[in-house]
């Protein structure tokens, strides 16, 4: 694969990450105030992983941009 193909399979699988990370997002507020609360917390849970997991594609893209 070259770097600008990387970069931008990277730059894609950011974007999905987003997304996926504010769909959860919206599921767990809905859980937040319910006798399931438990719920939210396990998926705020799974957004801080999709928004370190994000951060981690970004500082590969900045290495392969240079």
């Amino acid at each position: 694969m070259s770097t600008s193909s990387d970069l931008a399979l990277l730059s894609s699988i950011g974007s999905q990450l987003e997304e996926i990370g504010k769909r959860i997002t919206e599921m767990a507020e809905q859980y937040g105030a319910t006798p399931a609360s438990a719920v939210a917390a396990e998926l705020f849970g799974a957004e801080r992983g999709l928004f370190t997991a994000r951060r981690s594609l970004d500082h590969a893209r900045a290495y392969l941009e240079g």
